[in-house]
């Protein structure tokens, strides 16, 4: 019986000491009322300015990739790299993982070389030396030279999305000739 009544007293107390929790004055129809005594509903203007920034902002992502969209597209709609995508003709689109697609520009073959790992079975096997094509698991380049560290140069496509020479370890690498 305490304990019923302690609660009920407690309860009461705690709904009595509570606000609302609207933090905009609304009117009985549930609109918004003016925000600010200077008699302008403010929040308004701010909810209209960020609907018009996030316009401008959709408005200009639209057309930046409409720019980088023509920049890639050669004379017929193809995805390529650009203005110097005639260099290119006959070895077909660019995939999206495509250091396969770049060594065939270099070296030749079908689109089954496009796939990294396909290029184990490219020409003959040879020991690491300038010239060879290295194979990874997930990724193809060739060597063009030797570091003083001892670690190969090695150039290839889609290397961090470009097309770089770098030194790097070989270690567990497949090379062909």
């Amino acid at each position: 019986m305490r304990v019923r009544v302690f609660a009920l007293v407690a309860a009461g107390a705690l709904s009595a000491g509570m606000t609302t929790a609207e933090a905009r004055p609304f009117d009985a129809s549930g609109n918004l009322t003016q925000w600010s005594e200077f008699g302008t509903d403010q929040s308004e203007d701010r909810r209209s300015a960020r609907s018009e920034r996030a316009r401008g902002r959709r408005q200009a992502r639209t057309e930046r990739n409409t720019e980088r969209r023509s920049a890639r597209s050669d004379f017929e709609g193809r995805s390529s790299l650009g203005a110097g995508s005639m260099r290119f003709s006959g070895v077909g689109p660019r995939p999206r993982r495509w250091c396969g697609w770049w060594m065939r520009t270099q070296r030749g073959g079908g689109p089954h070389l496009n796939v990294a790992w396909n290029w184990r079975n490219y020409g003959r096997a040879t020991s690491p030396q300038v010239g060879a094509v290295v194979v990874w698991r997930h990724h193809v380049g060739e060597i063009v030279g030797q570091a003083s560290n001892g670690k190969w140069i090695v150039r290839s496509g889609n290397d961090g999305g470009a097309v770089r020479t770098r030194a790097r370890s070989v270690a567990g690498a497949i090379f062909r000739i």
